[in-house]
């Protein structure tokens, strides 16, 4: 006679209450695989200008795979640096404005390097309320004080500075990624100044939509290359590509490769990527009038829809949000717009740091007037009871 062995018990039978939880507050996440040819107009993805797609992208991401193979084969400090990386970093820093770049493999690793290698557990870091997770994140790593501060108040960041000892930076998104609003760079900038303070700032929403020829939001305001000022983009919106850099004085990019964990002990980025994002950037270069065109395309969307009566947040850049009366209404609402042929982000929380759930628009430099008449058509027939006059 055989003893029964009784069945193990689940160690994540906890994770059953969670779903459910989940499911009750209408905040369960799927994932909808993409096809090639999917028929849905797109306002969802960050493929701001349009260049994902574009032959000169796609040809210079194929001769970068076909030349240095389909991966870097290790991290940057060991084979993962290609002359192409260094390409890249050359011009992202010479078009942006700053004098040296470092190029890692994804906007939320850019920023993790940023913050953690430029503080300490002395270090006090003044975060606004509205950024980033990857901000965020990056500064519960870095083990430093955390302030946060009220989104988009200068006034109090300043008096969070004011009288620190030893290190200190202000930590910023420059356009915030739910409303698409724009952070008060100059006014940050001068707090910094006159408390001796470093400013960090995530341009991934400014780079190719704001600034001469898309040079950026720093640029826009006369920042790009200040001694005390360092940025972070992404290659993955507007240059249509993946991949993340932070720029700043050469000093701070040594630094980095010296102590960021997040570059140092990560996989380079694929030379496909590079290949992509360089070729978009030089496509950028010659043709400016993108930016203008994406800010055009987000200024018609908003205009459109807040006068049929929709609460949408006037874009400082590409991003166009529209509030929805609850987090179960907006994703019913996206649904809808899918069906209709119309995809569009939705955000909800803890994605949304007010817990007002979101549709999320983003304008694309290569919107036709016809298509533009067309999402704004089935964003308002699809509209849910209360989403007018919110």
């Amino acid at each position: 006679m055989t003893e029964h062995t009784p069945e193990p018990e689940d160690v994540f039978a906890w994770i059953d209450g969670e779903e459910r939880a989940r499911e009750q507050a209408g905040l369960v996440r799927t994932l909808r695989p993409r096809p090639s040819d999917s028929p849905l107009l797109d306002l969802a993805g960050n493929d701001y200008l349009g260049l994902s797609r574009h032959p000169e992208t796609i040809r210079g991401a194929r001769e970068a795979a076909e030349r240095w193979g389909g991966g870097a084969t290790g991290s940057r400090l060991v084979t993962g640096t290609t002359e192409l990386h260094a390409r890249l970093e050359d011009e992202l820093a010479a078009f942006c404005g700053f004098e040296a770049a470092l190029v890692l493999s994804s906007g939320y690793a850019a920023n993790l390097a940023a913050v953690t290698a430029l503080s300490d557990r002395d270090t006090l870091v003044v975060s606004d309320a509205g950024n980033h997770a990857s901000i965020v994140d990056g500064c519960r790593l870095s083990r430093a004080r955390i302030a946060v501060t009220p989104h988009g108040d200068a006034d109090i960041a300043r008096k969070t500075l004011a009288g620190h000892e030893g290190r200190a930076l202000l930590v910023s998104d420059s356009v915030f990624s739910v409303d698409g609003d724009a952070a008060p760079l100059r006014a940050y900038a001068a707090a910094c100044r006159d408390e001796g303070a470093a400013l960090v700032v995530d341009d991934a929403h400014g780079l190719g939509v704001l600034g001469e020829g898309g040079r950026g939001a720093l640029h826009a305001v006369g920042l790009a290359g200040a001694p005390g000022v360092v940025a972070t983009m992404t290659l993955s919106k507007s240059l249509g590509s993946q991949g993340g850099v932070v720029l700043g004085p050469a000093k701070v990019i040594r630094h980095l490769i010296n102590t960021a964990r997040t570059f140092i002990f990560d996989t380079g980025l694929a030379p496909a990527a590079a290949g992509a994002a360089l070729a978009s950037l030089r496509l950028l270069q010659r043709e400016p009038e993108r930016a203008d065109r994406v800010r055009e395309v987000a200024t018609a969307l908003y205009g459109r829809l807040t006068a049929s009566g929709l609460a949408a947040a006037r874009p400082d850049a590409a991003v166009v949000s529209v509030r929805a009366p609850s987090a179960s209404a907006a994703l019913r609402w996206a649904a809808d717009c899918r069906e209709a042929g119309l995809f569009v982000g939705c955000f909800r929380p803890p994605s949304v740091p007010d817990g007002i759930s979101r549709l999320r628009l983003t304008a694309r430099a290569n919107l036709t007037g016809e298509e533009i008449d067309r999402a704004v058509e089935v964003i308002l027939r699809t509209a849910p009871a209360g989403a007018a006059g919110l």
